[in-house]
């Protein structure tokens, strides 16, 4: 710590406010908001972690060297202030939206005679107003989409003042019925109102109240014979209610609700959010976020919430997370404000909303699953990831075929080793191959990793390319290891042991994601961002779970193994003969060799030799 971050620290005053960690070279690398800023920062480089914090900072710390603070009134006005900075500086470190600055709106521009909707990226106070964020231009689209088939509006930027005719005649989306016409006068500012007074009211998410106005109106249009335009709107009455059946869900009527699932995965995480009002599924939308592996979900949660909501212009009574938030009465008090009503967070515990919860976490997943499989196809960061990948280790060349290994046993019991595979940054998942580990005794990560590597390495060497066996045990352009210094000296013993002295050999430690290089003691840190660090994420995350579904085959047997199996001479078919008649191996055991000899199949030998095995 520098003297100049001490008296920094010691200055730090008793309310709240916003602060920013900066590195050597002035980056912001965490902002942070507190109640306490002289408690909550100097927490930070006290060797006891506090309950809740969060871990990863912890392990950033030697980079700071000047902590900058903006005093605010109260928590609400410092969640705000923190939300636009992180927007702003993009630090590393903090749970961020991605391409948080180019989210759609949907706009009605209000100070216009005659308003116009459209779609922008901005907001600007020119008493417009505005529905979203929205997580796509294509769900702005979707939703524009279904308003124009309800409701006729203008598309045009023309200036319309009432009272004034401004074109001679038409486009031609007034001849197809999706424009009134308020540029040849064929409609008065205050009809013209009406009908965006409605197109508010369903965006909101009212329909009842739309469909309940335009009755009234098909009424009064009947009475007073104008049966075309009573048509027309029995026929809008009918679509709007289409659209509500299919969105309708029964268990939130009268319900003004955002609901938010959460899915992990590496450095990414998915938000789906469902907005219900009256009972009505008005809009669902998938969030992306850089998310550190490290960071808990209640970070991520509590992030997604102050950006979304700092940003938003519709917040309900009520928001459902999957999961308790510690900052749950900050966030609420900063929601009520913005809401200009209260707000409330909760958890649901049953019923619908559990299910609905449910549903909207597996759509989360769904959408990361797809997001990284766009990422594998795409050959352009595949490639990049390679070429960063051989420049931050100094390699000849992009590696093309990579080997990653990984040890999985519960207290040495049951170890497995597993290899997977990538080629073109692709996974090859016919050449993973598992091990079972032999000559290891207990928990021994180092051993585990040599005689896997051992066993792998002795099936090709080069010079045997021409055998079929090399074809399928190829000789990788890079080898990694789950694991630091450690498993990387274990593993370069193997590798000089078999002389192949040269194979390119790295491990990946799980807590900073840095690379171990034999014989190097600076790590390597691959940029957060940088698609190396996500490759070889991949490549250690698919090596785990390759070794940890062999150990768990493995456990699973083993514990669910018969009294039968150690016993020579008795297979299934005797097996199931002597469960058929005794019903248990405690009956068998208990039963006389007499009765166990009169089994069909059983002799008198071998019914001795199985008495006296049980009773072992």
């Amino acid at each position: 710590m520098t003297p100049d971050l001490q008296a920094t620290l010691k200055k730090l005053p008793d309310r709240p406010g916003v602060y920013l960690m900066r590195d050597a070279r002035g980056d912001v690398v965490y902002v942070g908001k507190a109640q306490s800023l002289r408690s909550r920062v100097r927490s930070y480089w006290q060797k006891a972690t506090p309950v809740g914090e969060v871990h990863r900072i912890r392990s950033v710390i030697d980079r700071v060297v000047d902590v900058e603070y903006t005093l605010t009134d109260s928590v609400s006005e410092a969640l705000l202030l923190e939300a636009s900075l992180i927007k702003r500086f993009r630090p590393r470190f903090n749970v961020r939206l991605k391409d948080d600055k180019s989210y759609p709106y949907i706009k009605i521009t209000k100070s216009d005679d005659f308003p116009r909707i459209e779609r922008t990226r901005k907001l600007v106070e020119d008493g417009s107003r505005y529905f979203g964020p929205y997580a796509s231009a294509s769900s702005v689209d979707e939703s524009m989409n279904l308003v124009r088939r309800l409701f006729p509006f203008r598309t045009c930027t023309i200036e319309i003042e009432e009272g004034k005719r401004a074109l001679a005649r038409p486009c031609l989306l007034y001849h197809i019925k999706r424009c009134q016409g308020p540029c040849i006068e064929a409609v008065s500012k205050d009809e013209y109102g009406a009908q965006i007074s409605q197109i508010e009211l369903f965006l909101e998410g009212r329909q009842e109240s739309v469909v309940q106005a335009l009755t009234a109106e098909m009424k009064v249009a009947a009475e007073k014979t104008e049966y075309e335009k009573a048509g027309t709107l029995r026929d809008k009455i009918r679509s709007i209610e289409r659209t509500m059946e299919s969105q309708k869900m029964a268990a939130f009527k009268r319900t003004e609700l955002d609901l938010v699932g959460l899915a992990r995965q590496d450095n990414q995480a998915a938000i789906q959010l469902f907005a219900i009002r009256s009972g009505t599924l008005i809009g669902r939308d998938v969030f992306l976020l850089d998310a550190a592996r490290e960071a808990p979900d209640e970070e991520v949660l509590s992030s997604f919430l102050l950006q979304y909501y700092a940003r938003a212009t519709s917040i309900p009574h009520q928001i459902l997370v999957p999961c308790p938030l510690p900052d749950a009465g900050d966030l609420e008090t900063f929601l009520t404000a913005r809401r200009g009503g209260p707000s409330r967070l909760a958890v649901p515990q049953r019923g619908e909303k559990r299910e609905l919860m449910a549903l909207a976490t597996r759509n989360a997943g769904e959408t990361l699953a797809r997001e990284q499989a766009r990422w594998m196809a795409d050959e352009g960061k595949t490639l990049i990831a390679l070429e960063q990948l051989a420049e931050a280790l100094g390699l000849p060349g992009p590696p093309l075929r990579i080997e990653c290994y990984d040890i999985s046993n519960v207290q040495g019991s049951d170890s497995v080793g597993s290899m997977v595979v990538f080629e073109d940054g692709k996974p090859r998942t016919g050449e993973y191959r598992r091990f079972k580990i032999r000559t290891v005794e207990g928990p021994n990560d180092f051993a585990s990793h040599q005689e896997v590597l051992r066993r792998r390495f002795r099936r090709a060497k080069d010079g045997d390319e021409g055998a079929a066996e090399a074809l399928r045990w190829a000789m990788p352009d890079l080898v990694i290891v789950d694991g630091g210094k450690g498993q990387v000296s274990a593993a370069k013993e193997v590798l000089d042991e078999l002389g192949l002295h040269d194979m390119p050999l790295a491990g990946l430690a799980k807590e900073r994601e840095e690379l171990f290089r034999p014989g190097i003691a600076e790590p390597v840190v691959l940029p957060a961002t940088s698609s190396a660090l996500y490759l070889v994420q991949r490549l250690r995350d698919e090596a785990h779970r390759f070794a940890i579904t062999y150990h768990r085959d493995l456990r699973s047997k083993r514990q669910t193994r018969s009294a039968f199996d150690d016993l020579a001479g008795v297979g299934p078919k005797r097996r199931r003969a002597l469960l058929r008649v005794f019903g248990s191996a405690k009956r068998v055991r208990e039963a006389p060799v007499q009765q166990i000899a009169a089994v069909p199949g059983i002799g008198a030998a071998l019914a001795a030799r199985i008495k006296a095995g049980l009773e072992v």
